[in-house]
């Protein structure tokens, strides 16, 4: 049997809650290997809803979760998430989450620091969520960052204090924010530490035994393909590694154990916040797609932008992300409507290309070439398997499976679990 990791392959909000909730099911382990609590998943299970942002979705069905080395944890928010979905029924303890030892963690200044600055860039703000998810990953490069096992080491937390405000505590009165004092950050974090500690431990070494004993290993990732800080729409992207290859590293683990990559796609684009979006739409169609999607972040509550299916974009996430196979989303948002449009190409200053260029200006000038593709008068709602499908639907699914270069190896045709078609089994490899 594979492991499968799992990632977005456009600007996430793809429907990986559902995609990874159905596949958590099935697996053994799921482990969160990179981003904040920026990152949400929603599922729904029966009557009730969960909105995740650390904890991995595994734990909803009763499956060890891991909170790996690559993700940059919030101790509070980790904390009020635990208690929120305790109130819902979950069990969350030790014995059923853990925390790598050599997780960094994000403070309030991180916080404070990543909405002065935003602030400060006016009209050219990147649309961070604030949270100080980007200020924690400069910290932990520039080898000044808290980690989750200082906690046990009061000295070592005076320490490191003592670092990271002379660097913060400086940026923020530059930028007329409010600085920090460090005896009410080391006793805030002192008061932490006896409710975090018990989580942590080395998990390379647990995870190594998991390979070992054969157990299926889910692999969740956050955000996606194109915000990744080296692939995606620099500037405006998020602060970590998103590809697949990331999952290694975020866990504590060699490459051989990510096995399947399974991409999540919605059958139309979305993109949260700034940054160039070459296939928007700002008419009918777009508030359509938004509406009937249900478009709102998880976590951020701010509207997505919608438009047409991008195939250079997911084509281009395929490749650099190694993608297997895609989970196609959302199929039935364009139900009953008369042409969908899918975009094979950009213009830019006249030329035609078949990637987006790494070049701000030129990602902003793009101008989409279309493929225009008949729609589909039935529903597609709810559908379990291909014959309950209309055949333009099948059509379309299959023309984007040639202008991607993948597979499609699971359909979604509902926000509800089981409405769900599956063409391949990911952890059969």
């Amino acid at each position: 049997m594979a492991n499968v990791a799992v990632i977005g392959a456009q600007w996430g909000d793809e429907g990986k809650g559902k995609v990874v909730d159905w596949l958590a099911s099935r697996a053994d382990v799921v482990v969160r290997f990179q981003g904040g609590h920026n990152a949400g998943h929603t599922l729904v299970v029966g009557n009730e809803t969960y909105k995740l942002s650390l904890l991995p979705s595994g734990l909803v069905r009763e499956k060890l979760g891991i909170i790996g080395n690559g993700v940059v944890i919030d101790p509070e928010a980790l904390l009020a998430e635990i208690d929120k979905v305790t109130a819902q029924g979950l069990r969350v303890s030790p014995a059923t989450l853990r925390i790598a030892e050599n997780a960094a963690l994000i403070l309030p200044f991180h916080g404070a620091l990543d909405r002065a600055r935003e602030a400060a860039r006016g009209d050219q703000k990147i649309g961070t969520t604030g949270r100080g998810i980007g200020p924690a990953y400069e910290d932990k490069v520039a080898r000044r960052a808290i980690r989750v096992a200082d906690l046990a080491e009061p000295e070592t937390l005076s320490l490191k204090l003592d670092e990271l405000l002379r660097h913060h505590n400086t940026l923020l009165a530059s930028l007329g924010a409010e600085t920090f004092d460090k005896a009410v950050l080391l006793a805030w974090l002192l008061a932490l530490a006896p409710r975090i500690l018990p989580y942590a431990e080395p998990l390379w070494i647990r995870l190594d035994e998991l390979r070992r004993a054969g157990k299926r290993i889910l692999f969740e990732g956050a955000q996606a393909v194109m915000l990744d800080v080296d692939h995606g729409t620099y500037p405006y992207v998020t602060s970590s590694n998103t590809v697949a290859a990331t999952a290694a590293s975020g866990a504590g683990m060699g490459p051989g154990a990510i096995g399947f990559v399974l991409g999540i796609a919605k059958s139309y684009s979305t993109r949260v916040g700034s940054g160039p979006f070459p296939t928007e739409l700002h008419d009918a169609t777009g508030q359509l797609l938004g509406d009937r999607g249900n478009e709102y972040g998880t976590n951020t509550g701010r509207r997505r932008r919608c438009g047409w299916f991008d195939a250079v974009l997911v084509r281009q996430a395929v490749k650099v992300a190694g993608i297997n196979g895609l989970a196609l989303t959302k199929l039935d948002v364009l139900d009953g409507l008369s042409e969908l449009k899918v975009c094979t190409g950009y213009r830019i200053d006249g030329a035609l290309h078949h990637h987006l260029p790494a070049a701000p200006r030129a990602q902003e000038a793009a101008s989409p070439e279309y493929e225009v593709l008949e729609g589909w008068k039935g529903s597609t709602r709810g559908a379990r398997s291909w014959g309950e499908l209309p055949a333009q639907a099948i059509k379309y699914v299959r023309r984007i499976e040639e202008l991607v270069e993948a597979p499609v190896t699971l359909l979604s045709t509902s926000p509800e679990r089981d409405d769900t078609i599956l063409v391949r089994d990911p952890f059969e490899g």
